[in-house]
C-alpha cells in the first residue's frame, strides 16, 4: 500500500511555513494599552493620500469555484485528466512559479508601494511588479509565469490588470486551465490597519463561458517576519494514478458499503472539516467540505483496496467500524500524518 500514497510526498514538502518570527516587533506601529498591534486603527497612507499596503500580508485559502458549465469542453476534460493524475502537473508541485493560481492567492506576501511601483514578494521567493506609473496594459507582451502588471486607485481601492501569461499556469490546484489571452483583474481594499479585502476575476472567453473569480481576506502579520517556503522536490518521481487505483480495486458487497455512509466531522488545519460519505451506482462518494475543500465540496470517488480502506484522488480513507461493520470514524491517510473524522449521522 506504500505505492498508493507516495504521491503525496510532495504536498508536505510545499506546504508554506506557518511559524514566523517571534518577538520582532516593528517600530512606529499603532498599538493598544497591552502593547499588542492595534489592528482596527486607521490604515496608514502614502504620500499621495493613498493607502499604503506596505506589509507582510496573510490570507485564507480561497478556492475556486469548479463549474463544469462555466468550463468550456476542452478545459472541463483537461481538469478531469489532471485529476486522475492527481494533479501531479500543477507547476507548484513540479518546483515552478504558481502564477495567477487562487490557491496560493492567500499565501503569505511582502508587499512594497511606492508612488510608482508596488512589488509583492511570496513567500515562495517569486514576485510580481505592479506598474503605477500610468502606462496600459502591453497590446502584445511576452508570456511568462507571473504576468504583465498595471495598476491604479480608484477612491481607496487599488485595481490591478493583468495579461501576459503562459498557459503552463493553472488557475487553480484542480487544474483549471486558460490560454494567452487570460486577463486578470484584482481589487484591493485595506478597511483599516490590519484588514484588506481582495477580489479576482480571470476573463478568458477561450477557455471559459463567463467570468469567474475568488474573495479573500487578508491580516496583517504585524510584529512578524515572512519565513520561506521553498520546494525542494519535484513531482516528476509520482507514482500512482486513478487508473492504477482502479486496477488494484476490490469488489465490496453494496450492504458492507452503505455501513459506510453518514457525516463524519473533524479538525484540518486548525479549521472544521465534514466529510459526507454517500453511495451512488455501486460506489462511495466522499464530499469534502471546510478546510482547504472548496465551499461547495470536493467530491472524491473512493475506490476500495480492501473492505474497509478506500483511495480517493491520492488519499486513503480507512473506515474505522464496529463489532456490526457499522463505522463510526473515518481517517484520512496522507503523508503528513493521518486525521479522523468522527461519524455524526
Amino acid at each position: 500500500m506504500k505505492l498508493l500514497f507516495t504521491v503525496l510526498a510532495l504536498v508536505v514538502g510545499t506546504l508554506p511555513a506557518a511559524a514566523q518570527w517571534l518577538d520582532r516587533p516593528w517600530p512606529g506601529i499603532p498599538r493598544t494599552a497591552d502593547g499588542k498591534p492595534n489592528l482596527t486603527a486607521p490604515a496608514p497612507r502614502g504620500p499621495d493620500g493613498k493607502p499604503d499596503l506596505t506589509g507582510i500580508w496573510g490570507g485564507g485559502n480561497p478556492e475556486a469555484a469548479l463549474d463544469p458549465a462555466n468550463e468550456k469542453p476542452w478545459v472541463h476534460e483537461l481538469v478531469i485528466q489532471r485529476q486522475r493524475e492527481y494533479h501531479r502537473g500543477r507547476p507548484s508541485y513540479q518546483c515552478l512559479p504558481s502564477g495567477p493560481e487562487v490557491d496560493r492567492f492567500g499565501a503569505t506576501k511582502r508587499i512594497l508601494q511606492t508612488p510608482t511601483t508596488i512589488v509583492m514578494m511570496m513567500d515562495d521567493l517569486s514576485y510580481r511588479v505592479i506598474h503605477m506609473d500610468g502606462r496600459e496594459l502591453e497590446a502584445n507582451p511576452a508570456p511568462s509565469w507571473m504576468g504583465y502588471s498595471v495598476g491604479h486607485w480608484e477612491g481607496d481601492a487599488l485595481i490591478v490588470d493583468s495579461n501576459g501569461y503562459n498557459e503552463k499556469t493553472w488557475l487553480s490546484r484542480y487544474g483549471q486551465a486558460h490560454t494567452e489571452k487570460l486577463r486578470v483583474r484584482e481589487v484591493y481594499r485595506r478597511k483599516d490597519f490590519g484588514h484588506m479585502d481582495a477580489e479576482v476575476t480571470f476573463t478568458d472567453p477561450a477557455a471559459y463561458v463567463k467570468p469567474w473569480g475568488i474573495k479573500s481576506e487578508f491580516r496583517l502579520d504585524a510584529d512578524d517576519e515572512m519565513l520561506e517556503s521553498i520546494c525542494e522536490r519535484s513531482s516528476e518521481h509520482w507514482a500512482g494514478t486513478a487508473a492504477d487505483a482502479e486496477q488494484r480495486a476490490v469488489t465490496v458487497a453494496p450492504d458492507v458499503l452503505a455501513k459506510y455512509v453518514g457525516t463524519y466531522t473533524g479538525v484540518y488545519l486548525n479549521i472544521k472539516r465534514t466529510i459526507e460519505v454517500t453511495l451512488s451506482n455501486g460506489q462511495l462518494i466522499a464530499r469534502v467540505i471546510g478546510g482547504a475543500a472548496i465551499d461547495g465540496g470536493e467530491m472524491r470517488p473512493l475506490v476500495p483496496q480492501t473492505d474497509t480502506l478506500f483511495e480517493g484522488v491520492g488519499l486513503g480513507y480507512q473506515f474505522n467500524v464496529d463489532e456490526k461493520g457499522v463505522a463510526k470514524s473515518v481517517t484520512e491517510i496522507k503523508v503528513a500524518g493521518p486525521i479522523t473524522y468522527t461519524r455524526v449521522k
